[in-house]
C-alpha cells in the first residue's frame, strides 16, 4: 500500500505546530497502526531526521497509552479499538491519513503526538481507590454480589484512561471516565465505605483540572474503545448529589 501521512510536529509543549507530510510506501496491510509508525521512525531516523514522538506501552489494547487522533476519530475508524489494535488493512491503497494528539486544554501537549494526561492520575488519586480493610482474595469471592451488579461493574473497570471521551467531547468533559470509575467501585460491596467522600473528591479534582461539563451529546461512548456507556455518567450525577446532599447535612 501507498499512503500520505500528514503528521502533527510540534518540537515542544510552546513552540508552533504544523502537519508535516510523509509518503510512504509498501505498508503492509496486516501491519498495525503503531508498527506503520515505527517504520516511519525507522526512517526518519536512518535519513538524520527526528522522530515522531508517540505514546505507546502494551500494544494489547489494555494500557490506554496509544490515544490518537486519526481522521479526527479518535482512535481511528474503527469501533470499540485501540490505535495499536488498528491494522492497516482498514485503510486503502492511496490514501492520506491526518494523524494528530488528543485536542483538549487538561492534556497539553509535551511533543508531537505526545500529550500529559496526568490530569487523569490527580482524579484516580483523590478517591479512585479502596483504602479500608476489605480482607483478602478468598474474602472477595465470599462476599454475595447480584450478578447484574458484577456485570456492571466490570464494563466500567474496562475503562483503561486512554483519554479518548475528553479528546472527542466538544466540552473537553471527562465525565465518561470519571463516571466509570465510580461506578465501578460503588457498585461493589468492597467500595461501600468511601463512596460518598469518593464521588465527592473524585468530582472536585475532574473540575479543578479543567474538564467541562456532559452536555449529552454522546461522542465519548462512540469514541470509547471499551464501549464504556454513558449510563456510568447517570451513576455518576446520582453518586455524587447523594453524597453531597448527606455531606451538607451533617454541616
Amino acid at each position: 500500500m501507498k499512503l500520505t501521512l500528514k503528521i502533527w510536529r510540534q518540537a515542544g509543549p510552546d513552540a508552533k505546530g504544523r502537519l508535516v507530510t510523509y509518503p510512504m510506501d509498501d505498508v503492509s496491510p496486516d501491519q498495525s497502526f503503531l508498527e506503520m509508525l515505527d517504520d516511519l521512525n525507522r526512517d526518519l531516523v536512518l535519513k538524520g531526521e527526528e522522530p515522531v514522538a508517540i505514546e505507546h506501552d502494551c500494544r494489547e489494547g489494555i494500557c490506554g497509552c496509544c490515544g490518537l487522533m486519526i481522521n479526527g476519530q479518535a482512535h481511528g475508524p474503527v469501533k470499540g479499538t485501540t490505535v495499536c489494535q488498528l491494522h492497516m488493512r482498514n485503510f486503502k491503497d492511496g490514501d492520506t491519513i491526518v494523524i494528530e494528539p488528543w485536542r483538549s486544554k487538561p492534556f497539553p501537549i509535551i511533543k508531537d503526538l505526545l500529550v500529559d494526561r496526568s490530569a487523569f492520575d490527580r482524579i484516580i488519586q483523590a478517591g479512585g481507590f479502596v483504602s479500608v480493610n476489605t480482607g483478602n482474595a478468598q474474602d472477595a469471592n465470599a462476599v454475595p454480589i447480584p450478578k447484574k451488579n458484577a456485570d456492571l461493574a466490570f464494563d466500567a473497570a474496562a475503562c483503561i484512561g486512554c483519554g479518548a471521551c475528553v479528546a472527542s467531547c466538544p466540552n473537553g468533559s471527562a465525565m465518561l471516565f470519571v463516571g466509570a470509575k465510580i461506578s465501578q467501585l460503588a457498585l461493589l460491596p468492597q467500595g461501600e465505605p468511601e463512596r460518598k467522600r469518593r464521588a465527592v473528591a473524585m468530582v472536585k479534582q475532574m473540575d479543578k483540572e479543567g474538564f467541562g461539563n456532559c452536555s449529552n451529546v454522546g461522542e465519548c461512548e462512540a469514541a470509547c474503545p471499551k464501549e464504556i456507556k454513558l449510563a456510568n455518567i447517570q451513576r455518576l450525577y446520582r453518586e455524587y448529589v447523594r453524597a453531597a446532599w448527606s455531606i451538607s447535612e451533617k454541616v
